[in-house]
């Protein structure tokens, strides 16, 4: 056989090189080693950037920050803090709270949203969109001052111009404004400057606030945010989408079974028209009883006739409107010139995941608009008609700037994603205060563990003690056997945000404990010493009790001599006194004959029990 050639093609090594080998860096177009996300083409292609920004990394948070104040820094190393579990992670004292809220009381009016410039015919579009860029500079500058100097968290506000000019022009297009808020919160998701700036941009628009998911509050929860927003001066409505969705499927679903049999249908048509008999016999009796009201009596003021518009009553209502009756109550609570005559025209603001998409959705009784927890889902501003005289204008998800204490408040009441969460111990240890331990053991049928020896025994759990037990009934375990507590806090607060656990906060005037009661306890308490050992290990954050550490200490005895280097020897043995006495065999034999060498024992399975749960 003749030699190789040197020059042959090695198949094998050119397929390690084009797959292991170094290919140098690539550069972009414009000849710079820059990624291509440093480079922010997005923002010069002249089109509209509608990508929501909400949150950011610690680090383009800290960079924008020191933009916008205009500051220099300078980096800090090594400020480690260790941090003990069994404490209460990322939450303020009771003195601190206190504090905070005097502080949030003090620079309520500093919080504010960003206004349009003012403009004409006259002026062009360039000008136009540089006193924009530099009115919303200045009150992003406002807002990072204000956090800055005073230290006071805010929510992660919109950050994203192009989601602020929507939401003026829907406060420019509306007759009336409706925040939607969350029934479980309302104050964090009511924005007073909005509806200062409502007011700014035309005094005769009008202001509302929707309660929705107000099926979680009981009706003396209702009445007292009816009264609270009839001090406010603020016409209220409580609604809830998820029943309204609800009611609609069952009507659909009995429709469909009266199609299959047609004797249900028709007595399904028999009921209706007696029902729409009935019906027009009460509206006759009601115009006949409105005519001799009205004789009797005196004619009122013109003044009068315009503040007063025709509404369920003169006062907020804490009854849960359903779609009908929302319907009816929007048509009617607007009495002013209108934007368009043909209709009125009402504005839907809100944060995200409070209900704003679900309840168009309900009101228009299919899905219209798509829902999202995420902000930014929605980009653009549309209109829907919900009857002939009523125009809906949906404005894009925004979180407006408010005060809140921790960023687990945050995570709670679901402004920030909690998939994107980063650590999860300062919302679950706000969650354990929040709700009782009973209620934790009731809902989910676990045993949390109870403090050990030297704590206050109706302390509220820690988060770790929460998510052990949780973790380990669900089976949800790590690659080690220990039970996942990352995985665990997520599907906790999920379950808190959608109410399956139920906290409600009230109104300022109204004592929280009065306000929210709890359930007492439904099941048996079952005592942790009746479970299992491997759960009980698996449940305590200190994995040895103090009992267990006794027993081991005082049951040990000593059974051979403690001399440096060896303990078994032949023949030396230990009295019952604790002297060392010689034993059968003399001292003159070696005592390293006859006797086995120890084995190497595998580190594994000698610290096999460092390893249990």
């Amino acid at each position: 056989m003749g030699k190789k050639s040197k020059g042959g093609s090695n198949l094998g090594r050119q397929l390690i090189k084009d797959r292991f080998g170094h290919t140098p860096r690539r550069k972009v177009d414009n000849d710079t080693m820059l990624h291509t996300t440093e480079l922010q083409d997005g923002y010069d292609w002249g089109r509209l950037n509608l990508s929501s920004v909400t949150e950011e990394s610690s680090f383009n948070a800290f960079l924008r920050t020191a933009e916008l104040a205009g500051t220099e820094f300078q980096a800090e190393k090594l400020n480690i803090t260790f941090v003990n579990p069994k404490q209460r992670v990322g939450l303020l004292s009771k003195t601190q709270e206190q504090h905070m809220h005097k502080k949030h009381a003090e620079h309520i009016d500093q919080l504010k949203i960003p206004r349009r410039p003012k403009w004409t015919k006259e002026t062009s579009a360039e000008d136009l969109e540089r006193a924009e860029n530099e009115a919303f500079l200045n009150w992003r500058r406002d807002l990072a001052m204000l956090q800055e100097n005073e230290e006071i968290l805010m929510t992660p506000y919109e950050k994203n111009l192009e989601f602020w000019r929507q939401l003026w022009r829907v406060v420019e297009r509306s007759d009336v404004v409706v925040q939607i808020v969350d029934a479980r919160n309302p104050l964090l998701f009511r924005s007073v400057d909005l509806e200062k700036y409502v007011k700014e941009v035309d005094s005769n628009k009008l202001n509302m606030i929707l309660v929705n998911k107000s099926d979680l509050l009981t009706l003396e929860q209702r009445q007292h945010w009816a009264q609270y927003f009839d001090c406010e001066g603020i016409r209220t409505a409580f609604y809830s989408a998820t029943l309204v969705e609800e009611e609609l499927k069952r009507e659909a679903e009995a429709a469909k079974l009266a199609d299959e049999s047609p004797s249900s249908a028709l007595e399904l048509k028999q009921l209706r028209d007696a029902a729409e008999e009935i019906q027009q016999s009460l509206d006759a009796v009601e115009h006949t009883l409105d005519a001799i009201e009205s004789k009797l009596q005196p004619k009122a003021s013109a003044e009068s006739e315009v503040k007063l518009p025709r509404l369920p009553g003169d006062k907020n209502s804490a009854h849960l409107l359903s779609r009908t009756e929302l319907i009816d109550f929007l048509r009617h609570i607007y009495t002013g010139p209108r934007h368009t005559k043909q209709h009125v025209t009402i504005g839907m603001v809100g944060y995200p995941n409070v209900g704003k998409s679900s309840t168009i959705n309900s009101l228009m009784t299919v899905k219209k608009v798509s829902v999202s927890a995420t902000p930014g889902k929605t980009k653009h501003f549309q209109t829907l008609f919900l009857e002939n005289d009523i125009l809906l204008c949906d404005c894009p998800g925004l979180v407006m700037p408010s005060f809140v204490l921790t960023k687990a408040d945050m995570l709670l009441n679901g402004i920030l994603p909690i998939d994107q969460m980063r650590d999860h111990v300062p919302a679950v240890n706000l969650l354990c205060e929040r709700i009782p331990r009973h209620v934790l053991e009731d809902k989910y049928g676990i045993v949390i563990a109870k403090p050990p020896e030297g704590e206050d025994p109706d302390r509220p759990p820690f988060s770790e003690e929460l998510l052990l037990a949780y973790g380990y009934n669900r089976g949800f375990m790590t690659s080690n056997g220990q039970p996942d507590q990352a995985r665990s806090s997520r599907y906790v607060l999920k379950d808190y945000v959608n109410g399956k656990l139920l906290y409600a906060l009230g109104p300022p005037s109204v004592i929280q404990s009065e306000y929210h009661t709890f359930p007492e306890r439904q099941r048996k308490p079952l005592e942790e010493s009746q479970l299992p050992g491997q759960q009980q290990r698996a449940m305590r954050i200190d994995k040895s009790t103090s009992k267990e550490l006794d027993q081991q200490f005082f049951t040990a005895q000593p059974s051979a001599a403690h001399v440096k280097g060896r303990t078994n020897f032949p023949h030396v043995r230990l009295a019952n006194d604790g002297t060392l006495v010689a034993g059968d065999t003399g001292p003159a034999a070696k005592p390293w004959r006859n006797v086995k060498k120890e084995r190497r024992e595998k580190l594994r399975k000698k610290f096999s029990h460092l390893d249990e749960h």
